[in-house]
């Protein structure tokens, strides 16, 4: 499975995981698709109310969220002023380019 995304930093501090491939809970599940619907996020710097519904608590660790869809994400994204650094899947914002970018 390769190594996991670098975590994403937003212009206003926030910050999270964002992670789709192979065995996490995403959609596709599998690794490197060509755009993904669903993604998984962890490791949130602050609790994010727009993501409630998705909250997995099996997990004792961290807090997961499971199957996101991208367009909320990218709401949440945009919300807390973009990308400042670290990664995103691939295939993740095929959606919101222009058509002669993708």
């Amino acid at each position: 499975m390769g190594e996991p995304n670098k975590k994403v930093l937003c212009a206003d501090g926030f910050s999270l995981s964002i992670q789709a491939k192979y065995g996490l809970h995403c959609n596709p599940r599998i690794d490197d698709a060509e755009e993904y619907t669903e993604v998984e996020l962890a490791y949130l710097s602050e609790e994010e109310s727009l993501l409630a519904e998705y909250r997995n608590d099996a997990y004792i660790h961290v807090p997961l969220y499971s199957y996101v869809p991208v367009l909320l994400v990218s709401v949440i994204l945009a919300k807390h002023g973009g990308i400042v650094s670290g990664e995103v899947p691939n295939g993740f914002l095929k959606n919101f380019l222009p058509k002669d970018k993708k």
